[in-house]
């Protein structure tokens, strides 16, 4: 098995050459994102004795008590060179030694943290560029960071000091785009450099208004920070009148992903503006909702496949795309994977974009509300089976007592809709999955090992709700977010809500979280298993019901592990990547709502995540927390 292993690994670094075996050079190893490490030190046999090695506080934690927003630390530090870099919450950013986890520098930006950005104070992390022409010199190795306040930052890796040829002392801003609003249009995912251009793409916040920002990805200069391209995700279509169409984002607030030798930056976008109301952007609006690859040199669109047309279910394209291959039919097959919080799984042609696993349009429920023309059809793979339940009825509740499972039931039983793609209404509609998804950016790893994709799915229910503007009351305020919205500019306000019993368990049988192996080529889960538990949010439920709400996602070594943070019970974890079974548990200072990464330092093997609970969650603990483990 461990030969099986190591020639998997590499493949994978054949396919990627870019990171060097000990290194983490981007958020997903490499540009391609398949968070896969051919590191073989720690391993099955004796990740048991896997230990604390060191651990480093930022400092930066907001409670959101205060007048400002409240911070989670979803960070993926890059080892690149000898050192780790990371961002915090408050978007500073942080060299540290590896071995004992000694700051060796840091840069603040000075971001304002009194601003409202709709996401809280979080950033996942960091892009890096070596510069050809700088040699040994200053910049050398260079880092960008995109902030919430709207700025592109680069600083040399060596120092922390603002790289001075780019922009104006280091930063370029990136607020020239329409219909720009502070605050609603952030950034909270890290940029990626190809062929010299740095890309970024922006957070902008759901459901405020049907005139949101424009959700252009850019692409600039990584030396000068001069803009080079722009790409608009969304364009009127022909015969539609300019007055009828009012909207904004479908842009890509996850993270990116790259083919280095055809050139391509390979996005996911989000929704059209606003997420449950389409009625003033007919059409599919693409290219929302999508995987584009986008010539990195110019901006061009070279191919686009869109996941959901004309979304009304915040469906948005999260988990950053994957480039790998497979056998297909006996050939080994480049092929790029997308998924989306609907949990379906699309293995697309990188250089057309076309499936190469089968996908069909299939009918789907008409909207009944005036003004909104829903997609009469939507994708679905054919081979690859959805990784969550996509329809719940009165006989598949699942209930701890006879009072919560007859309250689920009359719920259900008044809505117009219980399965996916069920129209928003003004009685309410089942979105399944809901809004965390399915897949969310917490995303997927390939084991190159198996020739297998690693998932993290959340299974939590929605009910949504349309209000007619004129009867619109604020308030209503769920455990994620506020969740009822004006949707300024249309005729329909929307609340939204898990759908949970009297009991505050969800509706819906357990796992409420699980990570998945899939076996793409053979269209099977390979195994899965439940991953966490809500111990946080009710105390005690562990016992009853398994499974967590999922942000932050796994990674697979070549020494057969899975590991993977991103559940609310404040535990890191070990899993057989032959099998799935759990081998090995960390309790953390706070849930590590963020993807790990592992490197090699001095001979030894380090696992690292950022432990400091979740901007969204009110209940969670907070944290500060930079956790290595490693042998002995």
């Amino acid at each position: 098995m461990l030969k099986s292993m190591m020639l998997g690994a590499a493949a994978v670094a054949l396919a990627a050459g870019a990171a060097k075996a000990d290194e983490w050079a981007a958020y997903g190893r490499d540009l391609q994102g398949t968070r896969f490490s051919p590191l073989t030190q720690v391993t099955p046999a004796n990740v048991a004795n896997l230990k604390p090695a060191w651990t480093f506080h930022t400092g930066d934690i907001s409670d959101g008590k205060h007048g400002g927003p409240r911070s989670g630390f979803e960070t993926t530090p890059l080892y690149l060179d000898g050192r780790l870099y990371l961002t915090t919450p408050f978007n500073r950013v942080i060299a540290i030694d590896p071995t004992n986890g000694k700051q060796l520098w840091a840069y603040d930006p000075k971001v304002n943290l009194q601003t409202w950005y709709g996401d809280g104070l979080i950033n996942r992390g960091l892009a890096a560029w070596r510069d050809p022409k700088a040699g040994s010199g200053v910049c050398a190795l260079r880092l960008y960071e995109a902030t919430l306040d709207a700025r592109l930052v680069s600083v040399d890796a060596a120092t922390g000091a603002p790289c001075a040829g780019f922009g104006e002392a280091g930063v370029v801003s990136l607020r020239d785009v329409a219909r720009y609003r502070i605050g609603q249009y952030h950034m909270t995912s890290p940029p990626i450099v190809v062929d010299g251009v740095v890309v970024v793409g922006s957070a902008i916040d759901d459901n405020a208004r049907a005139e949101m920002p424009s959700g252009a990805v850019r692409g600039f200069d990584a030396r000068s920070g001069k803009l080079v391209w722009t790409w608009e995700p969304l364009e009127r279509p022909k015969g539609v009148a300019a007055e009828a169409w009012k909207t904004g984002a479908g842009n890509a607030w996850s993270i990116l992903s790259a083919d280095p030798k055809r050139h391509l930056v390979y996005v996911p976008t989000g929704s059209a503006s606003p997420d449950y109301w389409g009625g003033l952007r007919p059409g599919d609006n693409r290219w929302a909702n999508s995987v584009v690859a986008l010539d990195a040199r110019t901006g061009k669109l070279s191919w686009g496949f869109q996941l959901v047309h004309h979304d009304l279910w915040d469906y948005d394209t999260a988990a950053a795309p994957l480039v790998t291959q497979f056998k297909i039919k006996g050939r080994m097959t480049p092929v790029v994977i997308a998924g989306n919080k609907t949990g379906m799984v699309f293995a697309l042609d990188p250089a057309t974009g076309k499936p190469v696993l089968p996908v069909e349009e299939r009918p789907v429920p008409k909207s009944t509300l005036p003004g909104e023309a829903s997609s009469p059809t939507q994708p679905f793979p054919t081979s690859v089976p959805p990784l969550v339940p996509q329809v719940l009825t009165a006989a598949d509740v699942w209930a701890i007592s006879d009072g919560d499972r007859k309250w689920c039931a009359a719920q259900l039983g008044a809505m117009s809709g219980t399965a996916m793609f069920s129209p928003p209404s003004e009685a309410g509609t089942l979105a399944i999955p809901g809004n965390v998804g399915g897949i969310n950016w917490s995303g997927f790893a390939w084991d190159a090992g198996h020739g297998r994709l690693i998932v993290s799915v959340s299974n939590l229910p929605a009910k949504v709700r349309m209000i007619p503007a004129d009867k619109f009351k604020v308030g209503d305020h769920g455990d994620l977010r506020a969740e009822t919205t004006m949707q300024q500019g249309t005729p329909y306000a929307m609340s939204r809500d898990f759908l949970r019993a009297p009991s505050g368990l969800p509706c819906i049988k357990p796992p409420f979280g699980e990570l998945v192996a899939v076996d793409l080529a053979a269209g099977k889960v390979a195994w899965r298993v439940p991953l966490g538990a809500l111990e946080e949010l009710a105390p005690g439920v562990g016992h009853i019901a398994k499974g967590s709400i999922l942000l932050g996602g796994p990674i697979v070594t070549a020494g057969g592990l899975v590991f993977v943070g991103g559940t609310i019970d404040r535990t890191l974890r070990a899993f057989s990547a032959d099998t799935g079974q759990e081998l090995w548990t960390a309790e953390l200072p706070a849930s590590a709502h963020a993807t790990p990464m592992t490197y090699e330092a001095a001979g030894k093997q380090y696992v690292v995540v950022a432990a400091g609970g979740s901007a969204k969650i009110d209940e969670e603990r907070q944290g500060d927390a930079v956790v290595a483990f490693a042998l002995p």
